[in-house]
């Protein structure tokens, strides 16, 4: 069978629909029995034999006039897992939604005339920009450059946790260079919230607390602290720069929806973030890592997979955190995925 390519459309004609699109899901019927496919489906009926030439073209000629090789490479790997999809092209068949994805991929056993779709699919090379307002709910397909493929589903987050908060009032507290210092009130600080480090160290039960300047400027906020809060956040900006108050907004937001944020610095984030959690004494694994990021953020694909990475290896979800300067978050979880 020979295919004709027009305006970015493979036409395949004979008994096409009967072969290609009723029993294995390819391409859009046309009526009667011819179907239009898009290149990398008549790529992919290349590399089976199941059609000789597009235009004359055969697999090499067609993936290099058409650009579609990394597409093609992820198209592939999803037929062979056993999935039917269909290239997010409008009027396409069970393609309702096309924005923001390259595939559709249908749950196993059934097709694009069930509309149901287990996939929205986003194929990218490891050298391609991201801009993180491109994702969530998508799955992100990234082809390295030998060819292989990783998966990362990435979907919208809303952190919860149990952590009661019932704060003390008014604690003598000490303004230093990039912390405070609390020598009264230590205990139901750290104890109960789990709010600084013991100065004398983590195995001391008595001493002095410090506090970084994000839970110096949380507390004092919340009236815990004898210092003023604009003076903490002044000295943060100092420290960090505007950084400081969106990581602020995203302490606190943490906070009030019942979790205990922490240092991430161990993990190369931002934040540790603990969801359950009632005294330091019966502390729980940390559920997930947050990094802080603009909303015009652009993730470099190795970068992204270094981060997804680390969390998985340390059993960790990785958050991101797109926060505004006026404090305003969206959450943007991201983790592996094998389809």
């Amino acid at each position: 069978m020979q295919g004709r390519l027009e305006d970015g459309v493979v036409h395949l004609p004979g008994d096409a629909r009967q072969r290609f699109y009723d029993s294995r899901g390819y391409g859009r019927p046309t009526g009667g029995n011819d179907l239009d496919v898009a290149p990398v489906e008549a790529a992919h009926l290349l590399s089976r034999g199941d059609i000789d030439s597009v235009d004359g073209m055969g697999l090499r000629d067609l993936l290099a006039h058409t650009g579609t090789t990394l597409d093609f490479v992820v198209y592939k790997d999803l037929r062979d897992r056993g999935f039917y999809l269909s290239p997010a092209r409008e009027d396409w068949p069970g393609v309702d939604d096309p924005a923001g994805a390259d595939f559709l991929v249908y749950p196993r056993g059934k097709g694009p005339w069930d509309g149901d779709v287990e996939y929205r699919v986003r194929v990218v090379g490891e050298r391609q920009p991201i801009p993180v307002d491109s994702l969530g709910e998508v799955v992100l397909a990234i082809v390295d450059e030998d060819g292989d493929l990783t998966y990362f589903d990435t979907e919208g987050d809303s952190p919860e946790g149990t952590a009661a908060e019932d704060l003390p009032a008014d604690l003598d507290a000490d303004l230093l260079s990039d912390r405070a210092l609390v020598s009264t009130g230590v205990d139901r600080l750290y104890q109960d919230g789990f709010f600084g480090q013991r100065l004398y160290g983590r195995n001391a039960d008595s001493g002095p607390l410090q506090l970084s300047l994000l839970e110096a400027a949380y507390l004092a906020r919340q009236g815990a602290l004898d210092i003023d809060a604009d003076e903490v956040v002044e000295r943060g900006r100092e420290v960090e720069g505007d950084r400081f108050d969106r990581r602020l907004s995203v302490y606190t937001s943490l906070r009030e929806v019942g979790t205990v944020p922490k240092s991430g610095f161990k993990f190369g984030s931002d934040f540790r973030v603990y969801t359950d959690f009632e005294t330091v004494d019966d502390l729980s694994h940390s559920e997930f890592l947050v990094r802080v990021v603009t909303p015009d953020h652009t993730f470099v694909p190795r970068d992204l997979s270094l981060d997804v990475r680390l969390a998985g290896g340390v059993r960790k979800r990785m958050v991101f955190a797109l926060t505004t300067a006026k404090g305003e978050i969206d959450w943007l979880s991201v983790s592996r995925l094998t389809p």
